[in-house]
């Protein structure tokens, strides 16, 4: 898969999450940081993602927020 978006972050899944309409699916990076994506159920369905499986997690927003504490 060939994509012009360069914020691409490989992973594992390490869960997922199933809730009626959304799937929450926790990524760990090679780093040992972990980013969670919110996807629909069917996507995940449809990518058959199970824990230990190979991800990439490709961002694209248009802002970043940034929090203080």
């Amino acid at each position: 898969m060939r994509l012009s978006a360069r914020n691409q972050l490989w992973g594992t899944v390490t869960a997922i999450e199933h809730g009626r309409v959304m799937s929450s699916v926790k990524v760990t990076l090679p780093g040992g940081q972990v980013i969670t994506a919110a996807i629909t159920r069917e996507a995940a369905e449809e990518l058959g993602l199970a824990p230990g499986d190979s991800v990439v997690a490709i961002v694209k927003a248009t802002e970043v927020m940034l929090g203080r504490q």
